[in-house]
Parts: structure tokens; C-alpha cells; sequence
């Protein structure tokens, strides 16, 4: 029989777990960390080995195929033990995909693929289709593979995803942008993190779907290398001679496959950032054969995701709103972009090797005050603070809360919008904005 070895008990890893011992595997989940009680639930149901707090290698190199969490660091040590004896590692995704006939609809890129995954899947849900949500977000597409049956899957693959995706293939593969991201676990070497993120068209065919931001340099210089075969779908904010969808005259039009358009005022999202969503998302509902009016209909009723642009509350005439999920400097570009008024910018956290140059000229034209989240904050102060601006240092989220909020003048935005991944102060990002939000409600 042959032996599976799963490495990490999260969503993605018990969910494989179920997958691989339905499929009749000898099975065994080992995590470094401690495995949450649900999950503990899951795989004992499934009577399904596991360990957690370390890995026993004799029951870990013995494997015939690795699955890999993709928050596991390719230099771990047992990785590179594993490396060293040739052993296949592979993704949840990859396993999955092996075990399912479903479309794929999968999107990725730096910026803005939670929002277009969870648009894509609200229109489908709306339309009535047979649809799953997985990736990053969603159920374990594992799971769903193991316990459920779907026509559709939506998936958002992050870079770490992608790097153990082999044989899959996307139907429709959607890149929405490429900005520095991630560089610490890519040797601080953009390219190797641009080839990871165009991963997602590897096994495409001519008959598949390769929609792309038509505007962003990276992803145009960097098409002919990659050798793309399925057909190109390129979107724009403007009309231009490749893009098939962009607007024009406040309309929203789509020009490929099937000719679709909508008043610009009527999408649920604003802002630069959430028009690009609202294309992805477009073209591929009507990749699918979904009809105009439900794509219509869900584009304009859509509510948002939480942790990425969110309003919290107006307290004394000081907006609080919560983007949490921009954990890479572009993310918080966008943030700062889409301010009406004048901000006290929140921002800090786990460096990813950023550099704050991008977002250097909105700093100085949109914000009144910056306060420092981190443990480390001195490439901030190294950074920002010749700028002039008055600025805090904390390292909680209530002295945080409360600093931006003695900071902020009435009419003014408080703006969570960190540049950084949240694991210095917080569990996840998720955590780092729900504490934003107690605490703006405590005010």
C-alpha cells in the first residue's frame, strides 16, 4: 500500500488527509505546531494517524509521497531531508485535482485575488451553478473532493500553492497583478517569485482561458517567456488595442466571448483596484456560458470581503476602516489610493523584504499621522520618518486603536492597512483585523 505523509494538520492538510485515506492510502498527518480540536476531530473520525508538537522522522521519511502545507518553508529541515531522498512533494491542490473531473476556475496574483475568487464564486452561487470554494479561502478543496460533488471550483492559489502544482491544469486561470511579495521565501529574488505566480497557466491548453491585467509590466514582459497556450483574455481600465474588456464611456464591457456590458455606477465594488476585480470576475462568469443578467445582478449586489477595505465605524466623526489582508506594500497602495480624506495610516508587522518606495508619494499626500505596529519597527522609522509626519510606536492593537484615534482630527480615516504579514503580533491577519475591530467598537 502506498504511503502518504501529510505535513501540516490545517484546513489544507486534514482535508487531504480524508481525501488520501478514502482513496484507500496508508495515511499519517504530523505537524510541528499544536493541531486545532476540530481538526484532531476530523482526522480521529477518519481513523486517521497523527502527531503534533514535532515530526517523527521514522514515520515521515518512509513516505512514498509527500503533501505539503504550503505555510511550510521549503528549507525546513525535514523538507530538505525529504529533498534528499527524492521523495515526490506536492500540494493539497495537486493531490486533489487528481481526484476530480470539476472545472477549475483558479486566481492568483499579489493583489486583489481574494476579492475576485469570492466575486466569481458569489456569481456562480447566484447563477445556481454547482460551485465550491477553495484555496486560501473556503473549504479544503480535498475535502470537498472526498465528501462532496462539484461542477465548478473556485480557487484562490497563493505562490507557496503553486510551487508544489505539477500535472494540474487550470480550465480558466486568472493573474490578476505581480508586485513584490513573499521575497523572503523566494531568496529575495523577484524572478523566482514571478515564476512561481505563472505557474497557473503551466498545462494549459489552447482550449483553456489565461485572463490577465493587460497593464501590469510584469505580467506583459514576461508573457513570451512563460510560453502560454491558452487563448488570452487581457482586461484594462481603458480601452486599448489588446484588452477585451475595460470601460468606456462609465460602461463596463466585455467583448469575448459573448458581448456583455453594465453602467460602471452599478458595480457593488469601487475604486481602481475593484473595477480590475469586477473584469476578472466578469470574464470568466461569461467564460462559463453565465448568463448577462445573473452576471449583472451579482456584480452589483455583491458585499465585499472582510479584512480588505472594510468599514468598521464612525466614532466622533473619525472613520475606522479595516484592510487587514494588505500584508504586501502594493495592497496598502491601493488602500491609500481609494482615501477621500486625510488618514492616520496603521502599519507594520512581519517585514516580507518590502520596499515602501511604491507607497512613499501617497504617504505624503494622504496621510496626517502613521502609527507603527510591529515588534521590529526600525525600518519604518528609518523609512517614514523623515517624511515629517507625526507618528506612534505600539505594539498592541488596542495601543494602536487608540493611538491613530487621539491622532485623528474629525473628518479623517483611521486606515489598518499593514504592508506586512501579521505573524509577529497575531495569529493571522484575520485576527490582526477582527482585534482592530474590538477595539474600534470599545472606543
Amino acid at each position: 500500500m502506498k504511503r502518504i505523509v501529510i505535513l501540516g494538520a490545517g484546513e489544507s492538510g486534514a482535508g487531504a488527509a480524508v481525501l488520501a485515506q478514502l482513496k484507500g492510502f496508508d495515511t499519517f498527518v504530523s505537524d510541528m505546531s499544536i493541531i486545532k480540536d476540530h481538526y484532531k476531530e476530523l482526522l480521529s473520525n477518519h481513523n486517521i494517524a497523527w502527531e503534533e508538537g514535532q515530526h517523527t522522522e521514522d514515520l515521515i521519511l518512509n513516505a512514498d509521497e509527500i503533501i505539503k502545507s504550503p505555510g511550510i518553508p521549503n528549507d525546513a529541515p525535514i523538507i530538505l531531508k525529504l529533498k534528499a531522498k527524492g521523495t515526490p512533494i506536492i500540494s493539497e491542490i495537486e493531490f486533489a485535482g487528481r481526484y476530480t473531473n470539476a472545472k477549475m476556475i483558479c486566481i492568483t496574483g499579489s493583489n486583489g485575488k481574494t476579492t475576485t475568487t469570492s466575486l466569481i464564486y458569489h456569481i456562480f452561487k447566484s447563477a445556481g451553478v454547482n460551485v465550491g470554494l477553495a484555496g486560501n479561502i473556503g473549504k479544503s478543496l480535498a475535502l470537498q473532493v472526498a465528501t462532496e460533488s462539484h461542477d465548478y471550483y473556485i480557487i484562490e492559489l497563493s505562490s507557496f500553492q503553486l510551487d508544489n502544482m505539477y500535472d494540474f491544469k487550470a480550465d480558466i486561470a486568472v493573474l490578476m497583478n505581480i508586485t513584490p511579495d513573499h521575497l523572503d521565501r523566494y531568496d529575495h529574488n523577484m524572478q523566482n517569485y514571478i515564476d512561481a505566480k505563472f505557474r497557473i497557466a503551466q498545462n494549459q491548453t489552447s482550449e483553456d482561458a489565461f485572463i490577465f491585467w493587460n497593464d501590469d509590466p510584469i505580467i506583459k514582459s514576461q508573457l513570451d517567456k512563460h510560453g502560454i497556450h491558452a487563448h488570452l483574455y487581457p482586461f484594462s481600465a481603458m480601452k486599448e488595442n489588446d484588452a477585451i474588456a475595460y470601460v468606456e464611456d462609465n460602461e463596463v464591457i466585455i467583448n469575448e466571448p459573448i458581448a456583455f456590458n453594465m453602467e460602471q455606477e452599478k458595480l457593488a465594488l469601487t475604486g481602481t483596484h475593484n473595477l480590475y476585480n469586477s473584469l476578472a470576475a466578469g470574464i470568466s462568469a461569461n467564460l462559463a456560458g453565465i448568463t448577462k443578467e445573473h452576471i449583472r445582478k451579482a456584480l452589483s449586489d455583491f458585499k465585499g470581503v472582510e479584512h480588505r477595505l472594510e468599514k468598521v465605524a464612525r466614532v466622533r466623526g473619525i472613520d475606522f476602516i479595516n484592510d487587514s489582508k494588505a500584508t504586501n506594500v502594493n495592497s496598502c497602495w491601493y488602500a491609500l489610493q481609494s482615501m477621500t480624506t486625510k488618514a492616520i495610516l496603521i502599519i507594520g508587522g512581519k517585514d516580507k523584504g518590502n520596499d515602501y518606495t511604491e507607497i512613499e508619494d501617497l504617504v505624503k499626500e494622504k496621510c496626517s499621522a502613521l502609527v507603527y505596529l510591529g515588534l521590529h519597527n526600525e525600518k519604518l522609522h528609518d523609512f517614514f520618518d523623515p517624511i515629517g509626519l507625526p507618528v506612534a510606536d505600539v505594539q498592541s492593537m488596542k495601543d494602536a486603536v487608540d493611538a491613530a484615534y487621539h491622532m485623528a482630527k474629525k473628518g479623517e480615516t483611521v486606515l489598518l492597512s499593514p504592508c506586512c504579514a501579521s505573524f509577529d503580533l497575531f495569529k493571522s491577519y484575520e485576527d490582526r483585523g477582527d482585534q482592530f475591530k474590538k477595539y474600534v467598537c470599545d472606543l
